[in-house]
Order: structure tokens, then C-alpha cells, then sequence
């Protein structure tokens, strides 16, 4: 199996507005296609829905689950809190159903904030609904709309220091949301300097990596580069494991 490798989006849904239209919409921001092409992958976007999992799991060789709205906390045994978007179950449902059987698959996988959050849950974890409360600021969202700025320690002799290097990296996030406890079979990578867990691993599997900050708004590649690279080689084995 030759080519690109193809690399799902989790889209957003919900309205948005171009020209004199006004619409429901499957959508996801141009910087993570953007990301991915420059790796080497083609994207395709994944609208939520739990039908049809295997099929659209078939086609695809790497996955990222992208940023969007709060979590459902009814997901992990929560009432929802004032601060806390209100449920997007469509969404919710379809993605922890996509990222339950990516991770059974071995599917190389990246979850990117929403994405970071959903892979915690999934794995009985649960969230932190307003960091404010927690820290004390707004320094992971100061204005919403606009990407925050703020250094990460990213612990030694993971698969993210190897991705990332020695160099503490400055990113960039947008939440105001975070982890509490963390799921089942995963390892904490990476730390804000208010203690904040911004990285989480499952050493088990052959890429799943999560960061609760969007590289994809920094021009950071390396985390795409790393998804990608992890992908052809997925397709690679696919196309010469022998037929059934």
C-alpha cells in the first residue's frame, strides 16, 4: 500500500457562518491539515458519529483528535459545572467510541486538548472543569479566541521527550479545563509551571500521545512529524500482512 498515509481529523459540529450562510457544520481549523500535509499525510475529517467505527477506521493509517468544546461530565460521574460548556453528546459519544477501538487497533494517535481530555476519560479518568479554581489564574486562557503562551517540563525517557527533545518547550493553549485523576495505563509526560498535567502517554501502544496545548497553532511539527512517521509504517505493515 503506496502513497501518503491518511490521517483522521475529529471534526467539530456545530453552526458556522461563511458568506450569507449560516449552517450545521462538520468542521476542524486549517492549521492541523496544514500540519499534517507538511508531515507527509493527507488528512481526512471525521465527523462525530458512533456508526460505523471499523469502516472508518479501515481507511485510515494515524488520528488526531482535535480541540473544541468542554467534555460531558456526566462521561466521567460529574455534575456539570457553571464554568462548563454546555454538552455536546453527539460529539462525545462518537469520539470516545472512535478513540476506544483506535486504541484497541494500535492505531497511531494523537489527541490534542479536547482530544488530550477525551483519551484521559475513556481511560476512567476524570477532569478538572475550571483550572482557575484550581490555580489561581487564567494563564492557560487569558482571553478566549486568543492562544495563551507558557513553558512545559516534559519528563525524560518518554516517547514525548523523545519527540520533543531536552529543551523545554514555550506553547501554546487555549483551555480552561484540565486533568484530575488520570485514567487507566497512562503515563504523565509534561507539567505546566503551576503543576498543571499538560502531557499524557500510553507506553503500551505504538503512538498514542496526548498534550492538553495545540501545536498546531504554534507551527510546532514535531508532534505531527512523529504521527506521521509512526503512520507509514502502520500502512506499511498493513499492506504486507497476508489476506484473510
Amino acid at each position: 500500500m503506496s502513497g501518503r498515509p491518511i490521517i483522521g481529523i475529529t471534526s467539530y459540529a456545530q453552526p458556522a457562518k461563511w458568506a450569507a450562510w449560516e449552517l450545521p457544520a462538520a468542521l476542524v481549523p486549517m492549521m492541523y491539515v496544514e500540519a499534517v500535509a507538511r508531515a507527509g499525510g493527507r488528512a481526512l475529517l471525521v465527523p462525530p458519529d458512533d456508526d460505523a467505527i471499523d469502516e472508518t477506521l479501515d481507511v485510515l493509517d494515524g488520528l488526531i483528535f482535535s480541540g473544541g468544546a468542554d467534555v460531558d461530565p456526566a462521561s466521567y460521574g460529574a455534575d456539570r459545572g457553571p464554568e462548563t460548556d454546555e454538552p455536546q453528546v453527539h460529539r462525545d459519544r462518537g469520539e470516545m467510541a472512535l478513540l476506544v477501538a483506535a486504541l484497541e487497533r494500535d492505531l497511531p494517535t494523537l489527541a490534542i486538548c479536547r482530544g488530550f481530555q477525551i483519551l484521559n476519560v475513556v481511560r476512567g479518568g476524570d477532569l478538572v472543569q475550571h483550572l482557575p479554581d484550581a490555580v489561581g489564574d487564567e494563564k492557560h486562557r487569558e482571553v478566549k479566541g486568543v492562544f495563551s503562551e507558557h513553558p512545559v517540563e516534559v519528563k525524560g525517557g518518554t516517547r514525548l521527550s523523545a519527540i520533543l527533545g531536552e529543551q523545554p518547550p514555550t506553547v501554546k493553549s487555549s483551555h480552561h479545563q484540565g486533568i484530575g485523576s488520570v485514567g487507566k495505563g497512562l503515563v504523565e509526560t509534561a507539567w505546566a509551571e503551576d503543576g498543571t498535567l499538560e502531557g499524557l502517554e500510553d507506553p503500551s501502544k505504538r503512538f498514542a500521545v496526548g498534550v492538553l496545548w495545540h501545536p498546531e497553532a504554534a507551527d510546532d511539527q514535531r508532534l505531527f512529524d512523529a504521527l506521521v512517521g509512526e503512520a507509514k509504517r502502520y500502512r506499511a505493515e498493513r499492506s504486507n500482512a497476508p489476506s484473510s
